[in-house]
């Protein structure tokens, strides 16, 4: 088929949904499927480039306690129908399809089989609400619909009730299991691991102030803190005006070197303080067999089990979180066994697997309309057979 994947942040600027587009991408190119990125341009990044089309200017806005994009142009609708016509997809999947303006342009504009994926989790949203009120008619363009974790669903359901196909984020699991381990931090101390934007949702400050209790307690560690942003300056004062020993503040590192941070640490630790709705670092941390202590929250529930791969604590609690730490500390075995359920776990969220079922789902939605006499005009692709299923199986 050919298939545009759709998302409203600037690709390629890292991030989480465009982490998971690139992979999908990838993944689907590999399964013989005729792909192109729809994004908007940052700066002065070309219209086009190679499978990536740009469309529009992308600004960052806040957004769910982090960083959001909107995307504008004063040319769109015609800018949209020209690549539309050029293109001729068979399947448009949308990421994020009610952020503002890129994809409800192409979603309003689309004649192909429209698939959403759902990615967002938080609290009350003003946004949401209003959108949930604005915004049906283009829901009602969705034919199909994914959220990747319950939590997703569970926060978008309430705005914008469907069927939705819970379909995990992917790690490459290949690529943690193969990094080597950081020979400067190979020195015999325990190697404390944070990765993540420096701000309040992801709770570095909370992290700190376990550090702080576990080295008062006596035991040897040391803290390396990979990620910027609004509260690093914050993290750094509270470091120094405490005199806090073996504190590293890595700042943003390539790829490459993420892995080898993963691979290196003794413990992963995400201090997240809620509106995660899943927890891609969690993957990473067991693809690299990584012992885990996170918060326990509703994003993070779906990925790890409680005991086997991660202890978890309640959010901003800083003395669960120290207690958390000093237990895997003190117990090795209890890191080995818990960085091998890991490693294991991982598996199962391979992007091989994850975009098998993606695939999947992409011939469910179409099977669905071909028998209903619904197939949009834009697709002209033959219809996916059938998978054979057991009896007690079924699609959907």
């Amino acid at each position: 088929m050919k298939i545009g994947l759709v998302t409203p942040y600037v690709y390629p600027v890292p991030g989480g949904v465009n982490e998971h587009v690139r992979f999908l991408y990838e993944n689907l190119r590999l399964r013989g499927h005729d792909v192109r990125i729809l994004t908007s341009s940052h700066g002065l990044q070309r219209s086009s480039e190679g499978d990536v089309i740009r469309i529009g200017k992308g600004f960052s806005m806040p957004s769910n306690g982090s960083v959001g994009t909107i995307t504008l142009s004063p040319r769109y609708v015609s800018q949209v129908q020209k690549v539309l016509d050029e293109e001729r997809f068979d399947l448009l999947h949308f990421h994020e399809p009610f952020v503002p303006f890129l994809s409800l342009v192409v979603l309003r504009q689309s004649n192909s089989v429209n698939i959403g994926t759902f990615h967002a989790y938080a609290g009350f949203s003003p946004a949401m609400e209003l959108g949930s009120k604005t915004l049906q008619g283009y829901a009602s363009r969705l034919h199909g619909r994914i959220a990747v974790s319950a939590a997703a669903r569970h926060f978008v359901d309430r705005f914008f009730p469907g069927d939705y196909k819970v379909i995990p984020n992917g790690v490459d699991v290949g690529r943690f299991q193969r990094a080597v381990p950081l020979a400067r931090w190979q020195d015999g101390t325990p190697n404390i691991l944070f990765v993540g934007r420096l701000e309040d949702r992801k709770g570095l400050p909370h992290l700190l102030k376990a550090f702080r209790l576990v080295r008062k307690s006596g035991a040897e560690g040391r803290l390396l803190v990979v990620g910027s942003g609004p509260q690093e300056r914050e993290a750094r004062r509270y470091v120094m005006t405490r005199g806090l020993q073996n504190v590293e503040f890595l700042g943003r590192v390539s790829d490459a070197e993420k892995a080898q941070l993963f691979k290196t640490a003794d413990i992963f630790v995400s201090p997240a303080t809620g509106r995660e709705s899943f927890g891609i670092v969690l993957l990473e941390a067991m693809a690299a067999g990584t012992p885990i202590v996170c918060s326990d929250i509703h994003g993070y529930k779906g990925v790890v089990q409680r005991g086997r791969q991660a202890i978890l604590v309640p959010p901003r609690d800083a003395k669960a979180l120290a207690a958390g730490i000093s237990e895997l500390l003190e117990h090795p075995e209890m890191r080995r066994r818990m960085g091998a359920a890991g490693l294991e776990r991982a598996q199962q969220f391979s992007w091989e697997h994850v975009t098998a079922k993606v695939e999947d789902y992409y011939g469910f939605v179409i099977r669905r309309l071909a028998a209903q006499g619904q197939l949009p005009k834009g697709f002209g692709a033959e219809v996916p057979p059938a998978p054979h299923l057991a009896p007690n199986e079924r699609e959907g």
